[in-house]
């Protein structure tokens, strides 16, 4: 096998497990990014520290270090066109181009491809310029409802009326707030009804024409322990060993691919075809599965999650993409649970979040304790490690069952020393328990919808959860008692069933 150069672009956590997958293809590794990761660091032949949106200086960079193929891990160069750069210089990378990445980049897009293609899952939505077209939708809307800003603003611009928004003035004001200041880069916000529901996120590979989907997982965007404190970037997340979630059963999981699979067509169809990542956030509803947003690359710490679990070769992978060369028997995962837990600094979230502060990382304590370490926003200056702004070091466990992971991550936790907190509830089975019983309240509203999750609650007797607590309809349906479903007990990836219409 002929070795590679191998450019990540990004300082994370999400890229230090990207490069952590890569080491172990024996890959050359190298790295673009604006702050001095110690976990990328140590891992790679050599690194620039430099503005991730400087794709030109990126991609002369990269050609004088002789990159083979260069993976993204982060959405601001994409939306800067870092992928069209680097290719304009003969460097195949995995990353859609910045036409494709306006799936992220603009709401506004992604929610106008959804309407004009017809695509399952679509929700009541509105985007204004004006402030006072803005104000009078407010005023007279009567169902619950959502204030985004269009662009980017890392997890953080996101708040409800009912929430974060306690009056209908609370959100005209934000709703202004977003038009004049540009928030998220642009002088329009986005309005959308307020969904009821469990939210999780399914990420897959797509080389344009197939896509292979990866376990579900489940992220907490609240910075403390109950889900209450600010919105975050993520503080945590966890996924099941058969790929699906507690709440969330196959029927579910499989109309999920469904809806992502007609996204990528759709994409296709526009001229901007799709080759990275493709992260769909949704919300499991009484009404079924709702369209939250998408991601063009990995979730963070979502990718924690899923990259440890992959059996299959990562740089393969990579090839596979760019090459427009994926199958679904050249991809697998481990059939295990994995629970993640970041450290943050004080205050993360706030404008009052402490940074440059330094920590100390006992990595032989880590490693004593199961866990796998992914280093994010953090500076190493001569050994000495400093927090930034936001979120410093996550720890994943991973177990055969959710509880043990958990407590794998928690352990590692005690290795961390300095001014930061952690979410300790993540994967502990008293919050699962309540997002079991919150979705089964929620399945029982909807007049067609006579089934509660029955394969996921096998997983909560594994889990040490009684199962008599949780609100179980067992009715006679279709689903339930068909082939499928007694088939699709083990976690199946075949993307040969999701390979577009007409490829």
């Amino acid at each position: 096998m002929v070795e590679n150069n191998v450019l990540i672009i990004g300082g994370s956590g999400r890229e230090h497990a990207i490069a952590w997958a890569l080491a172990k293809s024996q890959a050359k590794l190298f790295a673009a990014m604006n702050n001095k990761n110690p976990g990328i660091m140590k891992l790679c032949e050599d690194v620039n520290i430099i503005p991730e949106t400087d794709v030109h200086n990126i991609a002369k960079w990269a050609v004088a270090k002789k990159i083979d193929i260069a993976v993204v891990g982060l959405e601001d160069p994409l939306g800067a066109g870092i992928t069209d750069e680097l290719v304009e210089y003969g460097i195949p990378t995995v990353g859609p181009t910045k036409a494709a990445s306006q799936i992220e980049m603009s709401k506004e897009f992604a929610r106008d491809l959804l309407e004009k293609n017809n695509i399952e899952g679509k929700i009541e939505y509105k985007v204004f310029d004006k402030i006072k077209d803005a104000k009078d939708f407010i005023v007279n809307f009567d169902k619950e409802i959502v204030i985004k800003p269009i662009g980017l603003t890392g997890g953080k611009g996101v708040k409800i009326l009912g929430e974060q928004l306690k009056t209908k003035k609370d959100a005209i004001d934000y709703a202004t707030e977003i038009i004049q200041d540009k928030i998220g880069n642009y002088s329009k916000v986005l309005i959308e009804e307020k969904l009821d529901g469990e939210e999780f996120t399914l990420q897959c590979f797509v080389d344009g024409k197939h896509i292979v989907p990866m376990p579900a997982v489940q992220d907490h965007k609240r910075a403390y322990d109950g889900d209450i404190g600010p919105n975050t970037g993520g503080m945590g997340s966890y996924s099941q060993k058969d790929g699906l979630l507690p709440f969330l059963n196959r029927k579910e999981y499989n109309q999920g691919v469904r809806i992502i699979e007609h996204v990528v067509k759709a994409m296709k169809n526009e001229g901007r075809e799709y080759k990275g990542i493709l992260y769909g956030q949704f919300m499991l509803t009484a009404e079924g599965l709702k369209i939250i947003e998408f991601n063009a690359r990995f979730g963070d710490p979502e990718a924690m999650n899923v990259i440890p679990l992959l059996k299959s070769d990562f740089l393969d992978i990579c090839w596979d993409i760019v090459d427009g060369n994926l199958s679904a028997n050249r991809i697998d995962f481990v059939k295990k649970a994995t629970v993640c837990k970041y450290a943050v600094p004080q205050y993360y979230g706030t404008k009052q979040v402490k940074k440059d502060k330094i920590i100390y990382i006992d990595e032989k304590g880590i490693e004593k304790s199961g866990a796998i370490p992914f280093t994010a926003k953090l500076n190493d200056e001569n050994g000495v490690i400093h927090t930034t702004s936001s979120r410093s070091i996550a720890l994943v466990g991973i177990s055969d069952e959710i509880n043990d992971a958990e407590k794998i991550a928690e352990n590692a936790l005690q290795y961390i020393r300095g001014d930061i907190f952690s979410r300790h509830d993540i994967g502990k089975k008293d919050l699962i328990l309540k997002r079991v019983q919150h979705m089964n309240e929620i399945r029982q509203k909807h007049p067609g919808n006579n089934t509660i999750i029955d394969k996921p609650i096998e997983s909560f007797k594994e889990n040490g959860i009684k199962s008599e607590k949780i609100i179980h309809m067992k009715k006679k349906s279709k689903y339930l008692n068909s082939k499928e479903c007694k088939t699709n007990e083990h976690q199946c990836h075949d993307a040969s069933k999701f390979i577009l219409a007409g490829q």
